[in-house]
C-alpha cells in the first residue's frame, strides 16, 4: 500500500527543493530519499521545509503543510533558528525555548494518532562544541528530546551525533558557516536520521499509532 513520509523543518531541510523538479531538494532528505526508494519505490516522499522557518512560522503553516497532507510518517526539524538568531539576527523578537516547548506541544497534539511521528534534535551552531550557539542551542535540543518522549515519537539524535563528531576530529566540515551543512554534514545527519528512523520506514511496516 503506497505511504507518504513528509519532512517539514527550516533552510536545512528546504536545501534546494524548489530548483528541483522533484521537489526534493539536494540536502540530507534527499540522501534518504534516495536510499527509501531504491526499497520501496512506492513511497510518496514529501519537503516541506522553509528557508529561515523557526517553530512560530512553522505552526502558521502547519494546517496547510501538515495536516492537509495527513501523512504517513512526518519528520520535523526544528530549532536551530530560534537559537541562533539570538547571534545573526538580534533586532528580532526571538523565540525563546518556554515559548519554543509551547507552540510545538501545541501543534503535535493536533496530529492524528495514526501519524508515525520522527522529531530531530537540531544540529549545531558553529563547529565548536563549546560554543554560545551550542551552549544556548541545547536549551532547545533537551525541549525536543522531552517532546519525543512524551509524543511516542522516534527520537533522531542529531545534535549528539554532530557534537561527538565534533569532539572526535579529524573529519571534512560538516557546515559552511556554523549552521547550514556541507555534503558531509548532510550525510551525517541522513545517516543519523536512517540509524534512528530506518526500522519504521525501511520496515515497509508502520506501527499501529502513538501515545
Amino acid at each position: 500500500m503506497p505511504k507518504t513520509l513528509l519532512f517539514v523543518g527550516d533552510s536545512i531541510t528546504e536545501w534546494g527543493r524548489h530548483e528541483d523538479a522533484r521537489g526534493i531538494g539536494s540536502g540530507y532528505v534527499n540522501e534518504i530519499y534516495k536510499d527509501l526508494f531504491s526499497r520501496y519505490p512506492d513511497w510518496t516522499v514529501l519537503n516541506r521545509g522553509v528557508w529561515d522557518d523557526r517553530i512560530d512560522h512553522l505552526e502558521k503553516r502547519w494546517e496547510k503543510d501538515v495536516l492537509a497532507i495527513d501523512p504517513d510518517v512526518l519528520s520535523i526539524s526544528i530549532g536551530v533558528n530560534e537559537a541562533w538568531h539570538h547571534f545573526d539576527k538580534p533586532e528580532l523578537t526571538q523565540v525563546e525555548p518556554d515559548q519554543f516547548e509551547e507552540i510545538y506541544h501545541r501543534i503535535l497534539q493536533q496530529l492524528h494518532p495514526k501519524t508515525a511521528l520522527i522529531l530531530m534534535e537540531p544540529t549545531i551552531i558553529e563547529e565548536n562544541p563549546r560554543s554560545r550557539g551550542n551552549q544556548l542551542l541545547m536549551e532547545y535540543v533537551e525541549i525536543v528530546r522531552r517532546l519525543a518522549a512524551q509524543y511516542g515519537a522516534i527520537l533522531v539524535p542529531a545534535h549528539a551525533v554532530f557534537i561527538r563528531t565534533l569532539q572526535k576530529g579529524n573529519h571534512a566540515a560538516l557546515t559552511t558557516d556554523g549552521v547550514h551543512l556541507t555534503d558531509e554534514g548532510k550525510k551525517l545527519l541522513a545517516d543519523a536520521w536512517k540509524k534512528a528512523a530506518g526500522e519504521i520506514v525501511y520496515s515497509n511496516e508502520l506501527p499501529a499509532g502513538r501515545k
